[in-house]
């Protein structure tokens, strides 16, 4: 489904990203590991086009993205969910929801399915995004991605800040999506267990460089102390 090709970034003289490939399968989730400052945010911007590679390849079933803006790689099936969600503000839960519908051509039906997934957003239709707790926002900030119609949803880290019971029904909702088998996942995460819970398979990042991957079930302890263990 998605698939990275020897991704190299650099920033200011600085190499950032070195030679980063991945693929994500279709039907899958993947986490992107590793600690803070590795590469990991860079890597997803790189994927939607925030990010110009020095050199590298983004294909999306098996079409080029690399040269595309980031509006026409959303249009050929990315969904971004950014770290801060950045949600706007100022617009209501269902003013939000209703940018994805105008700027996709989402049929309004969808938004019943996806207000089933994030029951709290039918009760909040009409309050303003900026004054939602951080967990609310982040199902906001899911669903408005969903409502775009991916192919594949990009996460970037969804439960940091969130409560434990709002990490539990983000990690019930990825359950569900992939079992429906309508789109695929990449989600950069630091929690452990989270990963753990919803993956199928994982990759880990360090200084800027894919340093192991595999089965989520070959995450062991001698991985995680080496790779992740602060």
């Amino acid at each position: 489904m998605l698939k990275l090709s020897q991704i190299n970034v650099n920033y200011d003289g600085s190499r950032i990203l070195r030679g980063v490939s991945l693929i994500v399968p279709e039907k899958s989730l993947v986490c992107l590991m590793g600690r803070n400052g590795v590469g990991k945010t860079t890597t997803l911007k790189a994927i939607v086009g925030l990010v110009k590679p020095e050199s590298g390849r983004v294909e999306l079933a098996g079409t080029d993205l690399t040269g595309l803006a980031p509006d026409a790689r959303a249009r050929a099936g990315l969904g971004f969910v950014p770290q801060g969600r950045d949600i706007f503000p100022h617009l209501t839960v269902w003013e939000n929801l209703k940018v994805s519908l105008a700027v996709h051509g989402t049929p309004a039906s969808e938004v019943e399915r996806v207000v089933e997934l994030f029951p709290m957003l039918k009760e909040f239709l009409q309050r303003k995004g900026g004054v939602l707790s951080g967990g609310q926002q982040q199902q906001l900030a899911i669903a408005r991605a969903l409502l775009t119609n991916p192919k594949i949803l990009i996460l970037d880290e969804p439960t940091e800040g969130i409560q434990p019971n709002i990490i539990d029904l983000i990690g019930d909702t990825l359950l569900k999506l992939k079992q429906e088998g309508r789109i695929s996942i990449l989600l950069v995460e630091q929690y452990l267990d989270f990963c753990l819970a919803v993956g199928d398979s994982f990759y880990i990042m360090d200084r800027g460089a894919i340093v192991a991957g595999g089965a989520i079930a070959q995450l062991n302890d001698e991985i995680v102390k080496k790779h992740l263990t602060v």
